[in-house]
């Protein structure tokens, strides 16, 4: 995927995953890839931590658009391979975060 096109979001929001009762039948390294993703969230990614838990509920019954959804964390990672943070020396850095669990924006276990 080096030579993929980047997009700007790791999440498409017209996308709608579902889960699904059927057997899946695609042959890809999506748990593979979700175990990758998610070494990446917990130490120097935050920023795809949202993406990779969602799509990791569908471990069970793998669709296509589903794999897609991985596909596009990838090319989200892509596109921001060159984005860092600079710390000069002697300068004061002042972090702060936030973030908000949305249970409710769960439309398959509501």
């Amino acid at each position: 995927m080096e030579e993929c096109k980047a997009v700007a979001s790791p999440v498409d929001v017209s996308s709608r995953l579902m889960s699904s009762n059927t057997a899946s039948k695609i042959d890809v390294p999506f748990l593979e890839a979700v175990r990758a993703l998610m070494h990446l969230t917990t130490a120097t990614r935050p920023d795809i931590a949202y993406a990779v838990s969602f799509v990791s509920r569908f471990m069970k019954n793998l669709q296509e658009e589903h794999w897609v959804a991985v596909k596009r964390i990838f090319r989200y990672l892509q596109g921001t391979k060159m984005h860092g943070i600079c710390c000069k020396p002697r300068a004061r850095i002042d972090f702060r975060g936030s973030s908000d669990a949305d249970w409710a924006g769960d439309l398959t276990d509501r």
